[in-house]
């Protein structure tokens, strides 16, 4: 398998857990968990998991300066944990799918900070692949209602909305800190910046998880499981496979799978109400990733 296959399949196994992931988060918020406690759960576990797993990878791990650590360590400490606390305060009151709809838009995030700072080619065919899933996005917003599943759409919006720009930040400065040091360390110190500012958060904040007093086999704590053990800790490993592959634009693009997986789990589940609007948004979405990667395979000749 080359290595842009693999990108491919970590990228598409990665986001799709990331999709379901919003099911689950809605779920679960707010009535087994805050928002707050939630932030503070996902962190703490991914830094454990990242710490523990880099003892055992710890003789292929990069030699770090004192300055990379920190450098690693406020990435998580701003980005990481901005992007998950305003995933899960948006999520509070508005639906996956709305949710989703911010997340992919990153590409656009991503596409604009690697023009302005890394003076990234621009071509027809990323800004046609953009724009088209700009356009699927909007539409879904266009059309989209405050209704019995969203307690304040704008509210929860705008918080998906910063959660989008930080992760596209996030995104484009671990592709950088990639090229250099390797995927356990890079996210150890990422996630364990991220947790001390949960855990800082929390002092102001208290502490609010009825969801641990249920039984380890209750619909809450499977999900609660899921969320923790797949798209906190699994997808953050992949999610660096794909960047050391394919370009930080491509894989921002692959946010919108998010929106696709989130869809039509919320239609089953009922987290949302289905609209014809949102699958010509969907088929926008998807047409955009096409695009793109034709763009990044005419870029690689």
């Amino acid at each position: 398998m080359d290595g842009k296959t693999k990108g491919n399949v970590a990228m598409f196994i990665s986001k799709t857990f990331s999709g379901l992931n919003e099911n689950a988060l809605r779920y679960l918020l707010p009535v087994w968990m805050s928002a707050y406690s939630g932030v503070v759960m996902r962190l703490v576990f991914g830094s454990a998991f990242f710490w523990i797993t880099g003892i055992f990878t710890r003789k292929h791990a990069s030699v770090i300066t004192v300055r990379q650590r920190l450098m690693l360590f406020m990435l998580g400490a701003v980005c990481v944990f901005g992007y998950m606390f305003c995933l899960l305060k948006g999520l509070t009151y508005t639906t996956p799918i709305s949710s989703s709809i911010f997340i992919s838009m990153q590409p656009v995030w991503v596409f604009i900070i690697c023009v302005c700072f890394l003076h990234d080619k621009v071509t027809l065919s990323k800004i046609g692949g953009i724009l088209l899933g700009l356009a699927g996005a909007l539409i879904i917003i266009l059309t989209q209602h405050a209704s019995d599943v969203a307690a304040d759409p704008v509210k929860g919006n705008m918080y998906c909305l910063a959660s989008s720009v930080l992760y596209a930040v996030y995104l484009v400065l671990e592709k950088l800190l990639l090229k250099k040091i390797d995927t356990i360390t890079v996210s150890k110190w990422t996630f364990a910046g991220g947790a001390f500012s949960a855990l800082v958060m929390l002092c102001f904040t208290g502490w609010d998880a009825p969801v641990l007093s249920q039984g380890l086999f209750s619909t809450p704590m499977l999900a609660l499981l899921f969320v923790l053990l797949f798209p906190t800790s699994i997808s953050y490993l992949l999610l660096a496979v794909g960047l050391r592959n394919l370009t930080a634009t491509v894989v921002a693009l692959y946010g919108y799978l998010i929106l696709v997986v989130a869809a039509v789990v919320s239609y089953i589940l009922g987290q949302d109400h289905f609209s014809w609007w949102q699958i010509l948004s969907m088929a926008m979405i998807v047409g955009s990733v096409y695009f793109v990667e034709i763009a990044e395979m005419d870029k690689g000749k």
